[in-house]
């Protein structure tokens, strides 16, 4: 089998079947075995190696949820068995540094993971970083092979395995579904979303393929700390290591394509604030796109088209800072459209995470430790996009409308959902006051009335036309769980432009 098969792993259940894969030699035909209790035969399948890959494939018929099964393939008088295996739901989590946060790192660590012997049907997996200037058939290395998870695989270090947000996802989904759960971890601190792009996304959003080009090298990136130098003026800087274009796709989503998976979990775009921001409004819904079909053909069909992707909205970096790329940044991972699913993004979900900034992190105001909350709105998204729960509020209210009372100086912002109004006097609302589009001069509009859906904004620093309308447009917009507006299941209002 490829190297990153094991015992304890979990297989995509139906209706997909899963799809299996492994090396052997040429023209030589495999037999594989699924068995369950007591060595019952279940299914058995054949399959031939393939030239000039030396690899073969075969999908099992779809599976109901459970286990334990043991699997064969057998080529002569050669065998493999692995053991232990459940079919359930697969999900890949990838990202940069807080999607590598381990349990260990986040808030109620040892409270986390002393729980994790209560999970023994919530598997995991960690691919090890590695990078690659061509696409790979099989992961150079693993950090953890297919594991039941235990206190010290959950907290093996910082920055390493396993993931906090990738983990505390799967537990919830395991609880809501009572389905087993597979995660698969591929991730890599300070990488931009360029490394997890292939030559077509690249390509589609106009950004340099070539990595070897002259040019300041602006920036250093070192594993998941920042070493910010100012920001990026050209668009072909030179990138290095892990943050040149294509490698981690090449080395660490290439090699996976034949899996069968449920859905994607994505947490990255604090490396995008200082590079190619105002492209990530093309590589994002690019990007997804392109997995998905990558993904849907490496699977054989088996993974489904419009493969469920769920990502976390940057939360916090700099208190005071007056930079707006990180709103930006917010703003363009949504494909400008504030919320998803939407057009560009459909089966999509997002977790909003500007209200969970923590200044005192020991791992640096960027990498916030309260990843509950992140997993718990990573959950409910979840639930509604990939899962088809239509009656669960999975975001927080967003604009439908807003009406200017010219006479009496106001605004009115009609919402799509009831308001609980936590912050009445921050200054989240900003107007475009100008006699033209640009440059757009910024003031704020200070929350005068909020109704049940509504909230009322002053405009007395408006005197001409109003021309754009802003919410938490600022790289820390406000304070713990406690921006202006929520609705009554406690999700924020995103912010908006």
């Amino acid at each position: 089998f490829a190297s990153y098969y094991g015992d304890h792993m979990v297989l995509q259940k139906k209706p997909s079947g899963a799809l299996v894969w492994g090396h052997g030699e040429l023209g030589a035909v495999v037999t594989v075995t699924l068995s369950g209790a007591g060595g019952l035969i279940v299914m058995e399948k054949t399959a031939q190696v393939k030239e000039p890959s030396g690899t073969w494939t075969t999908i099992l018929d779809p599976m109901d949820r459970g286990g334990p099964y043991a699997l064969t393939a057998e080529q002569g008088l050669e065998n493999v068995t692995l053991q232990d295996i459940y079919f359930g739901d697969v999900w890949l989590c990838s990202g940069q540094s807080n999607m590598a946060m381990t349990v260990l790192q986040v808030a109620n660590a040892s409270q986390e993971l002393a729980m994790a012997s209560r999970y023994p049907y919530v598997r995991i997996f960690a691919a090890a970083p590695a990078r690659s200037d061509v696409e790979l058939q099989d992961l150079e290395r693993i950090d953890l092979p297919w594991s039941i998870p235990t206190a010290e695989n959950l907290g093996h270090g910082n920055f390493t395995y396993f993931s906090a947000v990738c983990w505390l996802l799967g537990r919830s989904l395991y609880e809501a579904l009572g389905s087993p759960i597979g995660l698969v971890e591929v991730a890599w601190g300070g990488t931009p979303i360029e490394a997890w792009s292939s030559r077509r996304v690249l390509q589609a959003c106009g950004l340099p393929e070539d990595t070897g080009r002259e040019g300041p090298q602006t920036y250093l990136w070192h594993g998941a700390c920042f070493n910010l130098k100012p920001a990026f003026t050209s668009s072909h800087q030179h990138l290095s290591g892990p943050q040149t274009p294509s490698v981690l796709w090449n080395a660490m989503i290439h090699p996976l394509l034949n899996m069968t998976l449920r859905g994607v979990a994505w947490y990255q775009g604090e490396a995008n604030a200082f590079l190619h921001t105002d492209q990530y409004n093309c590589t994002f819904p690019t990007l997804i796109a392109d997995w998905r079909r990558a993904f849907h053909a490496g699977s054989a069909g088996q993974t489904e088209p419009l493969l469920p992707f769920g990502f976390v909205q940057l939360s916090t970096y700099r208190r005071r800072s007056v930079d707006d790329s990180f709103a930006r940044l917010r703003w363009h991972q949504t494909a400008d459209l504030g919320v998803v699913p939407n057009a560009r993004m459909p089966s999509t979900f997002m977790a909003v995470a500007m209200d969970l900034g923590d200044e005192h992190s020991p791992y640096g105001s960027i990498h916030p430790r309260d990843k509950q909350n992140v997993a718990h709105r990573l959950l409910l998204g979840a639930r509604a996009v990939a899962y088809g729960d239509k009656d669960l509020v999975f975001q927080g209210p967003y604009p439908t409308r807003a009406i200017l009372e010219v006479t009496r100086g106001l605004l009115n912002v009609t919402y799509s959902q009831e308001l609980i109004c936590r912050q009445r006097d921050a200054q989240a609302f900003e107007v475009c006051c100008s006699s033209q589009a640009s440059p757009c001069r910024w003031l704020p509009a200070p929350v005068v009335a909020v109704g049940s859906r509504t909230v009322t904004l002053a405009l007395g620093g408006c005197r001409t036309l109003v021309l754009g309308l802003r919410y938490a447009w600022a790289e820390w917009p406000c304070e713990y769980q406690a921006c202006p507006l929520y609705n009554p299941q406690g999700l924020p209002a995103p912010p908006f432009l």
